[in-house]
């Protein structure tokens, strides 16, 4: 009995009832039209009438649930009563698309109907299944007029039989009803499931926050990642010269307490955007550009020899920072795993619509261990460089390593504009 009273048929049952019930305007709308040309007919007792009005209620049903908000509504009585199973999702949000107005009305069409006739079967066929189990147990309900019983079977053999024809009545409403909610059940995802254009946007929403949240990344490595190595390289230094030089740990010191102070600030403002809404996360930080580079070189740790050519006003706000974060994870490459006793040497050229960064710093002595986890400074730098339309190299060239970054002055966005 479970596939025909279990919860899951009880459920569509009453999905199928609702279904009726949103069916009762169109149809007595579609009385009033019948009445219209047969006015002597009484439309609510006679079957072909019904029939009639059922037929003209079903064709208003579809033209209004063409609205985009029928398919959100529609999915959400389905997902919560059809019993639909996980791996068939239904869709979210209006319907923008004729493809998808054309389903949601087709599915909603169904549903009225197939609600329209099961709720129909129920208020008619339980009270006469119900009076027909009692015949035998109460003379009343043989004389009475409403059920009509023949005398021809007003005997005692169809009497003892009564009681099981009325249980074959509520079975097979039973049965009828179950094969409409599995029918329901079975269209939803294929006329309230996504559509390829839904599909599409969901990817292009997913791949537009992980896009974001890849930036954000890259702003948590190249900003907290250079504080940590020049901390590092600073701590270090001053503990070898702990006893001998007090003035020279003093002063790292103070360089580990701005430089931490500033990348706090930094991290809480990336971790905050972390914490908005989807809507909010798209604001990414701002950073500091170019005009803050001298401050960069000052505290970065390294002797830095740094040559600006061009006017660094003719950089735009978007291509500045980027060349800001990737001189700043040049910077943490060479503390990390260059040499020493060298300078490190920048240049910074402004030319005809491009942004050329060069950075040379010495090759370490000896290969420098692999981290676990590290290797995301380079590929960081690509991305940024290809985000604006720009290019990077890296690798050996006359004895040192370089880094070089050429950046368009004008992006794609602003082209495009």
């Amino acid at each position: 009995m479970r596939p025909l009273l279990g919860r899951r048929a009880r459920q569509r049952w009453l999905h199928l009832i609702i279904g009726g019930a949103l069916l009762m305007p169109y149809f007595l709308v579609g009385t009033v039209i019948v009445g219209s040309y047969r006015p002597e007919a009484d439309v609510f007792s006679s079957p072909a009438n019904q029939l009639m009005a059922f037929a003209y209620a079903l064709p208003m049903a579809t033209v209004t649930a063409l609205l985009p908000l029928a398919r959100p509504l529609s999915a959400a009585a389905a997902r919560a009563l059809c019993g639909l199973p996980p791996d068939r999702p239904l869709a979210d949000g209006p319907a923008r698309t004729r493809q998808a107005r054309v389903r949601s009305a087709a599915w909603f069409t169904l549903h009225v109907g197939l609600g329209g006739v099961i709720s129909g079967m129920t208020l008619a066929l339980v009270p006469f299944a119900v009076a027909v189990m009692g015949l035998p147990f109460f003379a009343a309900l043989r004389d009475s007029s409403a059920m009509g019983v023949p005398e021809a079977l007003d005997r005692a053999w169809v009497l003892a039989l009564a009681p099981f024809a009325g249980i074959a009545m509520l079975v097979a409403l039973s049965g009828c009803a179950a094969a409409a909610g599995a029918l329901l059940a079975n269209r939803a995802p294929v006329l309230l499931g996504p559509t390829p254009h839904d599909r599409l946007a969901a990817a292009e929403r997913r791949a537009a926050e992980l896009a974001v949240r890849n930036r954000l990344a890259r702003e948590l490595h190249d900003s907290v990642g250079h504080a940590l190595s020049a901390v590092t390289l600073q701590a270090g230094a001053a503990r070898r010269v702990l006893d001998s030089d007090p003035e020279f740990v003093r002063a790292a010191l103070t360089a580990i307490e701005e430089t931490t102070r500033r990348t706090v600030g930094e991290l809480d403002t990336v971790l905050g955007l972390l914490r908005k809404d989807d809507d909010g996360a798209r604001g990414l930080p701002s950073g500091p550009g170019l005009d803050a580079l001298d401050g960069l070189l000052a505290r970065c740790g390294l002797p830095v020899a740094h040559t600006a050519e061009g006017d660094p006003g003719a950089v735009p706000g978007t291509v500045s920072r980027e060349a800001y974060r990737i001189v700043q994870e040049g910077l943490s490459n060479a503390l990390r795993h260059g040499g020493r006793g060298e300078p490190v040497r920048l240049r910074v050229s402004v030319g005809a619509g491009e942004l050329r960064i060069v950075l040379d710093s010495p090759l370490p002595e000896r290969p420098a261990p692999v981290r676990p986890g590290g290797g995301r400074g380079l590929l960081g730098i690509a991305e940024r460089a290809l985000l604006l339309g720009g290019r990077t190299g890296a690798g050996e060239h006359e004895g040192r390593w370089r880094l070089t970054a050429r950046l368009p002055l004008h992006t794609p966005a602003q082209e495009q504009r």
